[in-house]
């Protein structure tokens, strides 16, 4: 008995021991970090987040390994400010990135806008750490400031040191045979006075070859160069936006225009593989930013047909194989156990994507709006999953505020880094609430905002955990009683569009 007291101490004390050292020495050393950022993706359309008809069961996998939030909050439902959140740690507004009109996210390559060369990403941040930094998909940060080649914006000026995908974002334009989604209703406006122009001239040319009107040919000629001119003005953009939108990069350098869709998804899982290869002795930091599931759903014919949602449950599918793949690789290189793993999305699912009666947009469970409306939480309740294993529980649930900016002081506590003291960064770091040393966010409010116009605020009472909601702005839902504003594409949230 005695011996066997001895035995139960020593067992005891060395699961002590391996707890506490153990996991200070996984603490201390810097892990690799591995970021996934879906686009579009509703909180609904993640099987562990209770969907049951669509497959993904490499998200679900994280999910059941690691940590899952429940009130995982964007700071912008759309791409480009969402985005600058999620890099920068600061609500969008704080660094330029919101913006007071329409155009609520970057519209061209050729545009000058796009995130500050003075804000610091976590990208530069864990650079100074040693990583070696890479982004493989979407950026849409914006590239050049005063020329075609200064790529002021571009990734490599922030913090990262390979740089594989679109400086810009899908857009229908990117595939054949589908409707424009660039500024439909000014290019309507545009070839109507084009058509009111090429009429005019044709009538003028009748007229005065019939003798009904007297005019010279000089006018006629300065009608129909005035007209090409502004037609070509026009239509060199429009017209051929998928030559200056859609292409895709490597580094500074231009590797596909336009881009050839059925096969960038198949490139990008190429890219990211290789880059875990490469830097399989770390650390490194890898922001994979998905173009999945943005319309146009571009999908592979493996994927094609094989949802029980059409062609948006294909994408998302094909998608979550990707998410599996990269895991493969990880667990191939021996990198499982060394790796902090993010899964999240930008924002909400845009409802008013449809193809005719088909919905091409995504789910965001029983959360109210979506992409687009700052104050509705199906615009900005995403899917949020880590998983660092050993360091991380399994299966853990956290229904606590957290945010898309508690990543960036998340993973620079992670590389032993140090955030910038010259600005604030709304986020916090979340390690000690993934652990379980904390019960509650460290968020107090949290602020939803629609472009630079605040729609709603969040209050997170900390003695009692309450949270309350007041919401300021409500969109203007069309038509009444719908849950989105269809044939607007998506809702302005100001201007007239809200209440």
């Amino acid at each position: 008995l005695l011996c066997f007291r001895r035995y139960l101490l020593m067992a005891l004390t060395s699961c002590f021991i391996w707890n506490t050292f153990g996991l200070s020495t996984a603490m201390d050393s810097k892990p690799n970090i591995l970021l996934f950022l879906a686009d579009d993706l509703g909180i609904g359309d993640v099987g562990c987040y209770g969907n049951n008809t669509i497959r993904t069961p490499n998200i679900d996998r994280l999910a059941r390994e690691g940590v899952k939030l429940t009130q995982h909050i964007a700071a912008a439902p759309l791409c480009t400010p969402s985005r600058a959140a999620f890099l920068t740690g600061r609500y969008p507004i704080r660094s330029g990135m919101a913006s007071s009109n329409r155009y609520r996210a970057l519209q061209w390559n050729a545009g000058s806008g796009g995130l500050p060369v003075n804000e610091t990403t976590f990208a530069r941040l864990l650079q100074q750490q040693g990583y070696t930094t890479g982004l493989i998909g979407k950026w849409h940060q914006g590239l050049n400031c005063e020329s075609f080649n200064d790529h002021c914006h571009h990734p490599l000026n922030h913090g990262f040191d390979y740089f594989y995908g679109m400086p810009f974002t899908l857009l229908n334009n990117c595939q054949e045979n589908k409707p424009p989604e660039l500024d439909v209703a000014l290019q309507a406006k545009l070839w109507l006075y084009s058509q009111i122009i090429i009429l005019a001239v044709l009538t003028l040319t009748a007229g005065k070859l019939t003798g009904l009107i007297s005019i010279r040919w000089k006018i006629i000629a300065c009608f129909t160069l005035v007209g090409s001119l502004f037609f070509i003005s026009w239509y060199s953009s429009y017209g051929f936006v998928q030559y200056w939108n859609c292409i895709l990069m490597r580094n500074h350098d231009v590797s596909e225009q336009p881009m050839k869709l059925e096969r960038t998804a198949s490139l990008m899982l190429k890219e990211a593989v290789s880059f875990i290869k490469r830097n399989r002795h770390g650390p490194f930091l890898l922001f994979v930013s998905f173009l999945h599931v943005h319309t146009p759903l571009f999908t592979t014919a493996k994927f094609l047909g094989k949802s029980r949602h059409g062609l948006y449950g294909d994408n998302v599918e094909e998608m979550d194989w990707m998410v599996g793949k990269i895991l493969g690789s990880l667990e191939k290189q021996g990198l499982k156990n060394h790796t902090f793993i993010y899964f999240g999305s930008d924002h909400g699912g845009h409802l008013e994507a449809q193809d005719g009666s088909s919905q091409l947009g995504g789910w965001n469970g029983i959360y109210k709006g979506g992409k687009g409306m700052g104050g509705w939480e199906g615009g900005i309740r995403v899917p949020g999953v880590l998983r660092w294993p050993g360091v991380l529980p399994e299966g853990r649930v956290i229904n606590e505020p957290t945010s898309l900016m508690d990543i960036y002081p998340t993973v620079v506590h992670l590389a032993g880094g140090i955030l910038p003291q010259d600005r604030v960064i709304d986020g916090r770091n979340l390690v000690p609430l993934l652990q379980g040393r904390a019960q509650k966010s460290e968020h107090e409010f949290m602020f939803h905002y629609c472009g630079s116009y605040l729609h709603a605020v969040r209050w997170h009472h900390k003695d009692s955990g309450a949270i309350w909601k007041a919401h300021f702005v409500t969109p203007v839902f069309y038509p009444p009683g719908a849950g989105a504003c269809f044939g607007k594409g998506i809702c302005p949230g100001f201007g007239g569009g809200g209440t």
